[in-house]
């Protein structure tokens, strides 16, 4: 039994040019950078800013996007050089299949069904929030039956809200890359407009005094404030699980993946230096801090704009998120490791519909059933374990496969892919210990899938096994 049988990089691209298997190449650079933008640009912004100032970091927040923002980058640099090498659906899963064999790439891809499964699940629950009260603004209040998810003290079944918009994200994705991506270009051009709003209306607001103490909780805080907005940078991530759908992948790939992160660590800097110049970091601790900071300064007008933003990104965040993880389904199927029908191709539309639909449901329980408190923390430890590996990936293979053709190159290797494993590994251990315990029993449930499932249906392994009987 060979856990760390590889696929050569020429098998993967061979695999993208069947045409039984092949999706529709219809993206280019600028709809990359737009769908990690729609994916960065969300949760993180309207929600965890807030939280983090209040509660770990104070005024230091723009510190803790700094660091959690550099680790990112320099992941972000391996990830665009493995995509311009590897231009193939399954972002680190692929990666890692042709750098350290099946079993890793088997339980690096579990870790990040983990990843997009709860992040889709988390935002959408976040979604519901901020449209339940866009609705009581308007004087509508649901049953509370239907409100949130199941809490028996409090009467509440299902997050009905949650629910829906999962699965109107999943028709909108069935109708086709293009189509789900014009969509997203359109929400994404809003929610930046907002987010440039607030900042212009906000700076003119902004009291140097509410700046001071800087570093109220020390530098730990800013620590774990910075391993808790980490979960605002992922969306890059998804871009890459977009490869067989990009027009010239080898040069757009890069461009996505960088210019969507550069994008959104300015935005999300500039946001929380006047977010917590316009209200004292302890007042903070709400689901809402940019609405609510316009609010306190009485430019409640704008804060119904923020709203509308705040609805609008986490709408793009849920349909990139979902994207990325019917692409990372259809990827490790047709390897084999997971049943057949998660990589079946509408024939039509040239996308995996029945994929789509039950990745949809099963996203759609979470966010409807279960709390999600402590979703954000599992999320990034799975983040975190994967842009490790990547970037231990792109050291290993410039050592064993230099002359393969990159287009994209990691500028001094093997510092800067170094720098990214420290940074993630510090902000890996700066979350909870609960949270270890949890990714634990995540990767042992994998491993047993493996074992039980996947290493009996690889194609790797059949394919070894006949040339073993000829």
């Amino acid at each position: 039994m060979d856990l760390f049988r590889k696929k050569s990089i020429e098998q993967m691209i061979g695999q993208t040019k069947e045409k039984e298997n092949g999706l529709r190449k219809a993206l280019g650079g600028f709809d990359l950078t737009m769908l990690g933008i729609g994916a960065i640009i969300g949760t993180g912004v309207f929600v965890l800013t807030g939280v983090v100032a209040a509660t770990h970091a104070g005024p230091a927040l723009i510190l803790s996007f700094v660091l959690a923002g550099l680790a990112c980058v320099f992941a972000a640099l391996c990830y665009a050089e493995f995509a311009s090498m590897v231009p193939v659906s399954g972002s680190a899963y692929t990666y890692s299949y042709a750098t350290f064999g099946e079993f890793l790439a088997w339980m690096l891809g579990w870790d990040l069904i983990l990843e997009y499964g709860l992040a889709v699940s988390a935002v959408a629950s976040g979604w519901s929030g901020y449209f339940q009260g866009l609705l009581a603004g308007l004087g509508i209040t649901l049953p509370v039956g239907i409100s949130a998810a199941f809490n028996a003290e409090k009467g509440s079944v299902i997050d009905l809200p949650a629910v829906v918009i999962i699965f109107l994200i999943a028709f909108l994705l069935m109708q086709g890359v293009k189509e789900s991506t014009r969509v997203n270009n359109v929400m994404v051009i809003i929610k930046v407009a907002v987010v440039l709003l607030f900042l212009i209306v906000g700076v003119s607001y902004v009291k140097p005094a509410n700046w001071t103490p800087f570093m109220p909780f020390g530098f730990g805080g800013v620590a774990t404030g910075a391993a808790m907005v980490f979960f605002a940078f992922i969306g890059f991530d998804a871009v890459s699980t977009a490869a067989e759908e990009v027009r010239d992948p080898q040069k757009n790939m890069p461009v996505g993946i960088i210019a969507s992160l550069a994008i959104c660590t300015v935005l999300y800097i500039a946001v929380s230096l006047v977010l917590t110049g316009i209200v004292p970091y302890q007042e903070l601790n709400v689901k809402n801090p940019v609405a609510f900071a316009l609010n306190y300064v009485n430019q409640d007008w704008v804060a119904g704009f923020i709203s509308l933003g705040a609805i609008t990104g986490m709408t793009t965040v849920l349909l990139v998120m979902l994207y990325g993880q019917t692409r990372l389904f259809f990827a490790i199927s047709r390897d084999g490791l997971l049943p057949p029908i998660f990589s079946r191709i509408h024939p039509e539309k040239q996308n995996p519909t029945q994929s789509t639909l039950i990745v949809a449901a099963l996203t759609a329980i979470f966010a409807g059933f279960i709390p999600l408190g402590k979703l954000a923390e599992l999320t990034n430890i799975g983040t975190l374990f994967a842009f490790i590996v990547v970037s231990i990936g792109v050291i290993y293979l410039r050592k064993t496969k230099p002359e393969l053709k990159r287009v994209f190159r990691v500028p001094m290797v093997p510092l800067l892919p170094i720098l990214a494993v420290l940074f993630c590994g510090y902000l890996l251990i700066s979350l909870p210990a609960n949270t270890f315990i949890s990714f634990v029993v995540w990767i042992v449930i994998g491993a047993i899938v493996y074992f039980t499932y996947g290493r009996h249906h690889s194609h790797l392994a059949k394919k070894g096994e006949g040339q073993k009987e000829n």
